[in-house]
């Protein structure tokens, strides 16, 4: 996918969200083992050209990074100075991070970090109550100018209320959980982080249902993940929110003006999906055709 940069793969379990992680079973599926750590070839992805010398990666894109591992791993401390020089070259991007470590998090950043890096948007996952009674503190007390919340997998009902009202969390993202032994979301716990986010106007996107989804008291079984998007996205809880601007310059210091960032574009199929909210567009892989033949 063009909005996913995987500088490492591989990752050690946790907690209770890491249980039946979709890396570790993905892998296994490949005779692989998850808790193998290396180093990808996609490595210097951001700053990757194509054969006219452009960035593959164009100014305004939104890039998840370490989505098969965890960007504050400890056994990937050797990598990680280069990979936060990689974002410092391109201040023209937007880089999403996602960990379950943020304790980690304020001995792991660069010398010359200061308030934060106005392209780098930190999320730390709050599976359960649990997570976000541990986690929130710690993201909150922490110098990022961009602040998110991922409840995925959704295991248990979560409420960040006390966690919202300093306006710092500029997104929650939610959604249940996948493949070995997938555990169950229940609505009614999606409805009630809604509500807490709609009346502080944060975005809200509830991503998918999960495998197994619990809905007035009914169980279902949904195994495609296209049908729990489908789902989700007819519930009607996605919450635009308040804009979330990125300070986004070229390497000078110098803004790019609106007009040449990048603007993602869609196709059909994706109005059905929820994630569009939060989506980096279409990357024109030609996939969604070949599986419409």
């Amino acid at each position: 996918m063009h909005d996913i940069w995987n500088p490492w793969h591989g990752c050690i379990k946790i907690s209770e969200g890491c249980q039946h992680c979709y890396m570790y079973y993905l892998d296994r599926m490949r005779d692989q083992d998850g808790s193998r750590i290396y180093k990808t070839s996609q490595f210097d992805y951001p700053i990757q050209k194509d054969r006219l010398g452009r960035y593959r990666i164009q100014s305004g894109e939104l890039i998840r990074v370490c989505m098969t591992s965890d960007f504050f791993l400890e056994q990937a401390d050797q990598w990680r100075p280069e990979a936060w020089d990689l974002m410092h070259q391109r201040p023209d991007v937007m880089f999403f991070l996602l960990t379950k470590r943020p304790e980690r998090v304020a001995d792991c950043l660069p010398h010359d970090w200061g308030n934060g890096w106005d392209n780098i948007w930190l999320n730390v996952t709050c599976e359960n109550q649990r997570r976000a009674d541990e986690r929130m503190p710690l993201l909150l007390d922490l110098p990022f100018k961009h602040k998110g919340v991922m409840c995925a997998p959704f295991v248990g009902p979560v409420s960040l209320a006390p966690y919202l009202d300093g306006g710092q969390v500029e997104q929650v993202i939610c959604g249940g959980e996948n493949y070995d032994g997938a555990r169950p979301c229940h609505f009614e716990w999606v409805q009630a982080l809604q509500k807490e986010c709609v009346s502080r106007d944060i975005r809200f996107c509830f991503l998918e249902t999960g495998t197994v989804f619990i809905k007035d008291g009914k169980r279902y079984r949904m195994p495609l993940k296209q049908v729990q998007s489908e789902m989700a996205l007819k519930a009607g809880l996605n919450h635009p929110g308040r804009p979330i601007r990125f300070h986004l310059t070229d390497r000078f210091g110098l803004e790019i003006p609106r007009d040449a960032l990048y603007v993602p574009h869609y196709r059909p199929s994706c109005e059905r999906c929820s994630g569009k909210l939060t989506c980096n567009g279409c990357s024109d892989c030609g996939k969604c055709e070949a599986k419409e033949k």
